[in-house]
This record gives structure tokens, sequence and C-alpha cells, in this order.
């Protein structure tokens, strides 16, 4: 399953074009040589695969914004769960891998919408089926929305400049520093939660994209990043001469999960049916030894 996935999206950089979508938005067509172009999607970034398919998961009761699609919404600029590849239009991460690999198990097509993580939840049902975009499961998501089954486990993790003198061992210790936190994270949650509460006394630099955090950090705007394991991770392993570990809090681990619409009880089971597929067959511990290394030799998909 992996490899044929994987296939699918290095031979995506062969032919990608642009398309006008709805407003400002721009949508992106991907080709490949035994699949048919999806254009069910009317906004943001559409990375689907099409073909005939089937799947022996009762799809009955599941509604869809579009028939025969599994529309997604992710932010992507997130690595290694949501990035670009090197055409900077081709989706590509652990994420993609999964919703690709779900909606082939539900025998439907998959596009993704790309939008910014802060309020994701919020266009479940309006511009997307479900979100595919590492959010962490929490009793305040659950009030608004359906999960599937947990799919990765996280911790916070504290980044610093290689070399750097800070000693932190608790996120107490980041009082007086300066942190990049990606807008809406639990991360950015987290660290406002220290600082409402009186707990530590820091500055919070909120951005719409890790990415940023990561070029404040190169810059010396901030002393520290909170994010992901998975994404801190990431970032160190592809660039061991600039980041290392400073801290990471394995006391309160976090779970990701795909969130849907509080009715989407169908749609919830029929997803968790598909994972627990995907987990007989290895899925989940061949993509995440794939994706979860260094981010460099994969954004080029050669």
């Amino acid at each position: 399953m992996k490899k044929k996935l994987m296939a699918t999206f290095m031979a995506a950089t062969l032919v990608v074009s642009m398309l006008a979508g709805c407003g400002s938005s721009e949508k992106t067509e991907q080709k490949t040589p035994d699949a048919e172009v999806n254009e069910s999607a009317d906004a943001g970034t559409d990375n689907g695969v099409s073909g005939d398919k089937t799947s022996n998961i009762d799809m009955s009761g599941v509604k869809l914004i579009n028939d025969g699609v599994l529309t997604v919404g992710a932010e992507i600029g997130y690595p290694p769960f949501e990035d670009y590849a090197e055409d900077g239009t081709t989706p590509i991460g652990y994420d993609v891998d999964l919703a690709a690999a779900i909606a082939d198990k539900l025998g439907l097509d998959y596009t993704f919408v790309n939008t910014g993580f802060d309020g994701i939840l919020a266009g479940i049902g309006v511009n997307y089926d479900c979100v595919i975009s590492a959010v962490t499961i929490n009793p305040e998501r659950l009030e608004n929305a359906l999960f599937s089954k947990p799919y990765i486990q996280n911790y916070q993790s504290v980044v610093v400049k290689k070399g750097s003198d800070a000693k932190i061992n608790s996120l107490n210790d980041l009082a007086g520093l300066v942190v990049g936190v990606q807008k809406g994270t639990t991360s950015d949650i987290l660290i406002s939660d220290y600082k409402n509460t009186g707990t530590i006394d820091c500055t919070i630099l909120a951005n719409e994209q890790i990415l940023s955090s990561f070029s404040q950090l190169d810059n010396g705007e901030i002393n520290a990043v909170l994010c992901d394991s998975q994404v801190a991770d990431g970032y160190i392993a592809g660039h061991p001469d600039k980041y290392e570990l400073a801290y990471r809090d394995n006391s309160e681990p976090e779970e990701f999960g795909i969130a849907m619409g509080k009715e989407d009880t169908a749609l919830q089971t029929a997803v968790n049916q598909a994972m627990d597929e995907l987990k007989e067959e290895g899925f989940f511990e061949e993509t995440a030894n794939y994706w979860f290394g260094a981010q460099d030799s994969k954004k080029t998909q050669e």
C-alpha cells in the first residue's frame, strides 16, 4: 500500500497545472500515469487521485460535499505532516499519505483544501468533509467535532538554536524568553495559558505557520520554538547543524485524530474501519518511519 501511494506522489511532480478557483483561491490538479484528473474541488489546493474504486466498507450512510470524493481540510505548511513538494503546489507529508490511504480504503477520490489552522474546524461540512492536519484531540474540540481513533501520540517540545546556552528542564524555564508558536495549536494554547495564569512571564510570538517560527529562530528574533514532537524531530533531523532539542514534555502525551462534523457518525465509523485495516497492513508504522526523519530529502520526492 505504502509503496503504491508513494509512487503516486512521486509521479505527481511530472504534470502540475494551476486553475482558478472561487474568489482568490487557487486549485492545483495532479495527474498520474494511471489516473484521471480530479476536478471536484472549487477552492483551496486540490491533490486528488481518480480511477475506478471499490470498497468493502459500508458507505451507504456517508454524506460528502462532493459525491465520490473525500474533501480534506489541512494547513499545508506543517512538515512533516503537511508540506509542499519543491514544485510549490503538490502536497506531501504524513497526513497527505494518510488521507490518500483512507480515501482508497473507502473507494473514494480525495482532494485537499489548504486553510489556516486557526479555526480550521469551522470549515467542516462547509468547505471539506474532515480535517487531517495534526489535530490534537481535546475536550474543547470534542464539543464541536467528532474524531477518529487516534493515529499519532505527540509531546510538546522546545527547539533552540544549536549550541544555545538556554537551560530548559520544564516549560516553566521558558520564563523571560521569547517563544515562537503556531497560532491556534496546542502549543499556542498551552503557553498562553501559562502566561495568562501568571505561571510564567514570557513573550509569545504566534505565527500563522510554524515555518515562520523557525525562520524567527534562525534570525535571532526568538529564543525558542514550542511545537509538536514530530515537527521538532523533523526540523532537527533535517538541519542538525542549526537546531537542537532543549526539552520534551513526556509527562503529558497528546493524541492526533481526524476531525469530522458532530453528526457525521457514518463517516466516523467508515474512517475508523479504514484505519483498522491500515493498521493491520502496517501502514502507520511504515509511514511514520518514512516521514519522521530528515525533511530536505522528502521535499524533492525523487
